[in-house]
């Protein structure tokens, strides 16, 4: 999820489409938050 957010913003940027960079943004922050805060248990999980 990090990776597309990343894939999408930076087309967003360079293709000048602010739907794209929003969405990659978005995408990009979430993955960011589900990837460290442990969900379901105590363990962290750095992929």
């Amino acid at each position: 999820m990090v990776i597309l957010g990343l894939i999408l913003l930076i087309i967003g940027l360079v293709a000048s489409i602010p739907v794209l960079t929003t969405i990659g943004a978005i995408l990009l922050i979430v993955g960011l938050i589900l990837n460290f805060v442990p969900i379901g248990g105590t363990r962290r999980r750095f992929y």
